[in-house]
């Protein structure tokens, strides 16, 4: 088990329990769906396993957009269990869900909800998070967004930006692989077409050279 620390309100230094592996992109949409509903629609969590499918389905707000089966998101949920990051909610007429990122990821809610939108929508800058971040947490600007995400890497970490882009953009680690930006500065790629024409180019060139 990995282990690292974050300083709580009173500056207790207490253990970040983080997965033992990478989850897969069915584990990430369940975990991200059951924290956005939790903040969102409180009265309706915990969940039953129809709901989370509902919500790991949506065409809104989710990217990319998946068609998880209920089998597809009980064995996710299986092996959530098995990492202590979702518990069963026995009692009533259906077994609920709900998810154990507070305690495992020592989380408070903004924290959680940057990060349930990131799991949910992938790479964004501080000023999208912020904007569709109402109905988890009201972020009062983009530095208080800025500022959470600083606080739990490297849960999360900022990619290089992109020539062009005034803003940087972010990504959880839960899943392993974070996608890659070229450096700040670095010159724009050539373009499929662009690739093209530079060959032909350089086939002239070799055949002429050939004609000589």
């Amino acid at each position: 088990m990995t282990y690292s620390s974050i300083s709580d309100l009173d500056g207790e230094r207490k253990p970040r329990r983080l997965p033992t592996r990478e989850l897969d992109p069915a584990e990430l949409r369940v975990l991200g769906s059951l924290a956005e509903k939790q903040m969102a629609t409180p009265e309706y969590y915990p969940m039953t396993i129809n709901a989370i499918v509902a919500a790991c389905n949506q065409k809104s707000n989710r990217d990319p957009v998946m068609e998880l089966s209920e089998s597809d998101v009980q064995r996710a949920l299986d092996r959530l269990q098995d990492e202590k990051l979702v518990w069963k909610v026995m009692g009533g007429r259906a077994v609920k869900w709900e998810h154990n990122l507070d305690a495992n990821l020592q989380l408070d809610r903004p924290s959680k909800a940057v990060l349930a939108l990131l799991l949910l929508r992938g790479s964004q800058t501080p000023g999208e998070l912020r904007g569709r971040s109402d109905r988890l947490h009201a972020f009062e600007s983009i530095a208080e967004v800025e500022e959470t995400l600083r606080r739990f890497e490297p849960l999360v970490r900022e990619l290089p930006r992109r020539p062009g882009q005034k803003e940087s953009r972010w990504v959880h680690t839960l899943g392993g692989s974070v996608e890659q930006s070229e450096p700040e500065g670095s010159p724009p790629r050539p373009s499929l077409e662009q690739r093209v024409a530079a060959l032909e180019e350089e086939l002239r060139a070799l055949k002429a050279r050939l004609g000589e």
